[in-house]
């Protein structure tokens, strides 16, 4: 889940923000790919705003409303409704081109009956979006695409699915939350934005870790004997110097069991770990403390050696 705080600023229009009449009527809405002209308008699909008649323009100067423009447009035949901008009027009279994910909220097919109406809509403090995917989670920064996305945007409504373009793809997210109001403007202001989990997406399983150790096969004292001891006189094979073979093949002699050498049994052996046991003994201290007397030193105690023999006197 993504948290982020990031702000609008588009310039405002001067008039004053009074009291505004209202502004209501039918138009028949079409996608922007019917919009007649050399010029590419695909920008138009990466928004949220509408184009419409220039006699729109004309009844809108007259009255007295709050800018920018924010209008509601509504479907009658299924009581569906959202919310948008308008970005230009150059339109044909009759004819609004709505993007092509605005008509699949309403519902509306080509050439269709949209109510469009003038409102005034408080501005956003908090939003919250659902990528209708999993594969939004493959964009490394979320945050800054829908913050670059929503500059196209004048307002949010809640429960519309609204689509962003990036990286020549698509990608679809769900309103599912706006805060102070369903329907709110995000012109020129500060707005925390939240993600909600993908749909379809799957936590990963964590699997837990068991840290299991090698089972150890008891060893049969049996196969013992096979093991090999050390060397065994008179076990080899003879030749003959006239290179005929001898008769008879010896075999070695078995093992008795007083062969065997047995010891102290190690009862904390265990298979692959060799353990080097040491047969030192303490010395008992009686053989200590002689050790100790020899080697004591003790001053001129030792023995004179002369040169000349002294004879005895007869």
């Amino acid at each position: 889940m993504y948290m982020g705080n990031f702000s609008f600023h588009v310039f405002d229009h001067p008039m004053s923000r009074g009291f505004q009449n209202r502004f209501s009527t039918q138009y028949r809405c079409y996608s922007v790919s019917m919009l007649a002209g050399p010029n590419d308008r695909s920008d138009v699909e990466k928004g949220g705003k509408i184009i419409m008649p220039p006699s729109a323009l004309d009844q809108l100067s007259r009255l007295n409303i709050t800018y920018p423009m924010l209008f509601k447009l509504t479907n009658k035949n299924s009581d569906r409704m959202t919310h948008c901008g308008v970005l230009e009027f150059v339109a044909d009279e009759g004819i609004c081109y709505l993007p092509h994910w605005m008509m699949q909220n309403l519902l509306l097919e080509e050439g269709g009956l949209v109510q469009v109406e003038s409102v005034n809509l408080m501005v956003a403090t908090y939003s919250k979006f659902q990528p209708q995917s999993p594969d939004f989670l493959d964009i490394t920064n979320p945050k800054a695409v829908l913050e670059n996305a929503l500059r196209n945007f004048a307002c949010l409504t809640t429960g519309d699915v609204v689509a962003i373009n990036y990286n020549e793809k698509i990608y679809e997210l769900r309103v599912m939350e706006t805060k102070p109001d369903k329907a709110v403007s995000i012109i020129e202001c500060d707005m925390n934005v939240d993600f909600d989990a993908p749909l379809g997406y799957k936590e990963p399983e964590r699997r837990p870790q068991h840290h299991e150790e090698p089972t150890e096969e008891e060893a049969d004292p049996t196969s013992y004997a096979d093991m090999d001891l050390g060397f065994r006189a008179f076990t080899g094979s003879g030749n003959r110097l006239d290179g005929k073979l001898k008769g008879i093949e010896p075999s070695p002699a078995p093992l008795g069991p007083s062969d065997m050498k047995r010891g102290i049994p190690n009862y904390e052996f265990k298979v692959g770990k060799i353990t080097f046991i040491r047969n030192s003994r303490p010395l008992p201290r009686k053989f200590v403390d002689d050790d100790d007397a020899l080697n004591r030193f003790i001053a001129f105690s030792g023995e004179g050696q002369s040169l000349r023999k002294k004879g005895r006197k007869p």
